[in-house]
């Protein structure tokens, strides 16, 4: 089982769990398989709003019209609408015009100013909102709000995606009652640098936005921007956390920024794991590098390498490859320092490889792929866990992806076709 940061728990409800927090999903036909495609999460008043978004320059014009609104507030804002099954990116004009009808209207719905309301898209790129649908499909939206709509809301945001990922945390800080919860989608076209990657975050503690600004960026850097699939980032990748309640005494901060980072963790874990294809989680730990920095770079490195993937994916403990991805990571280390685990099994000390048993390896892979979903890197769990000892430096850091298997190829190959 997967543990979280005393004093945070689990606890059910998903992203509705904190106090005054709504959400809806449901099927207007934007997607031709008819499965739910619309999705609204509302904030109570006076929220604040933190946003990261891709640095992609190709960007959809959804992403701009959130990340523009956000500064222009001063990071605050109500509500986010998603569409799913059109990116609504290379779309030209339309796409922001479409964007801008589509705040409008929800605004008008729920009574508040376009400029508090968010749109994030996700599909295929180069398609844009059939507009009229959409709009057509806020009134039973906006109907269906309702503090137990976290499962619908996170199941109408997904695309190839083959399951739902929410999660709920809890805690006692400073004699109150705290909580943070969480959803996102993402499968394919993930290697977020902030794949068609959304994530969303709710908490029911008042934190001063600029602060909370930074909570959020440093969660992310540990998290979202942790996880790859196929090395691809999106135009549309977003990630949106809602903030308000009564005021938090600063001495809970790190504590809170501690449970936000464990939500953003856990949901940028389950993307990876989902990856379009994959049959297991791959956790790469690095320590003993110059900085932290370093050391999440060349996990990042590691878990992005097709051959590591593919040797993964083949039960190979072939750790080679795993030693030369982190070799052209851009961070200085000492080969002739490096130790290497894979699960309980050391393969290299003081840069030189260890006799092991390569049976047993390969069978430590074949059990995380029958393994629990999401069910961490100990017996009976998912994850492949590769660690690597660089030296004695202070950094440490961690990544997450997932193998590569040939369904990726053929869930890929034909998309739109």
């Amino acid at each position: 089982m997967v543990s979280f940061p005393s004093p945070w728990r689990s606890i059910g409800g998903g992203v509705t769990a904190p106090a005054g927090f709504l959400a809806a999903g449901s099927t207007a036909g934007l997607k031709a398989s008819g499965k739910p495609d619309l999705s609204l999460l509302l904030a109570p008043v006076g929220a604040v709003c933190a946003g990261s978004f891709t640095t992609n320059r190709v960007r959809a014009a959804c992403v701009d019209l959130c990340a523009g609104r956000l500064v222009a507030s001063g990071g605050r804002a109500r509500a986010v609408l998603t569409n799913s099954g059109q990116a609504n990116a290379c779309t030209g004009s339309r796409g922001l015009a479409d964007s801008l009808t589509a705040t409008a209207e929800l605004a008008r719905r729920l009574g508040l100013q376009p400029a508090e309301v968010l749109l994030c898209s996700t599909g295929v790129i180069g398609v844009p909102i059939p507009i009229d649908t959409l709009v057509a499909g806020l009134d039973p939206l906006v109907a269906a709000l309702g503090p137990e709509g976290g499962a619908a809301a996170a199941t109408a945001i997904l695309t190839t995606d083959l399951t739902n990922k929410q999660i709920a945390l809890e805690a006692d800080l400073g004699g109150r009652r705290v909580r943070l919860g969480g959803m996102a989608k993402g499968s394919g076209m993930i290697h977020p640098q902030m794949a068609t990657m959304l994530g969303y975050l709710s908490c029911d503690a008042g934190v001063p936005a600029d602060l909370w600004q930074g909570m959020v960026r440093r969660a992310v850097e540990r998290s979202f921007n942790a996880i790859t699939v196929d090395g691809d980032t999106s135009t549309n990748d977003t990630f949106l956390a809602f903030a308000a309640g009564a005021p938090l005494p600063p001495e809970q901060f790190e504590a809170l920024e501690a449970g936000l980072t464990a939500v953003s963790q856990h949901l940028a874990r389950a993307i990876a794991r989902d990856g379009e294809g994959a049959t297991c989680l791959i956790e790469v730990q690095v320590e003993g590098a110059a900085s932290d920095a370093d050391a999440r770079a060349i996990a990042r490195i590691v878990c992005g390498s097709s051959l590591v993937k593919c040797a993964v994916h083949g039960r190979d403990p072939n750790w080679g490859r795993i030693v030369a991805a982190a070799g052209r990571a851009g961070a200085a280390f000492d080969p002739e320092a490096v130790a290497l685990w894979l699960g309980a099994h050391q393969l290299m000390a003081r840069g030189q490889p260890l006799a092991f048993d390569r049976p047993a390896a390969s069978t430590y892979l074949k059990a995380r792929a029958a393994g629990a979903y999401l069910g961490g890197s100990g017996p009976g769990g998912d994850t492949v866990l590769i660690r690597l000892r660089l030296g004695e430096g202070p950094g440490a850091g961690a990544a997450w992806g997932c193998d590569l298997s040939d369904q990726y190829v053929r869930i890929n190959a034909d998309y739109t076709t």
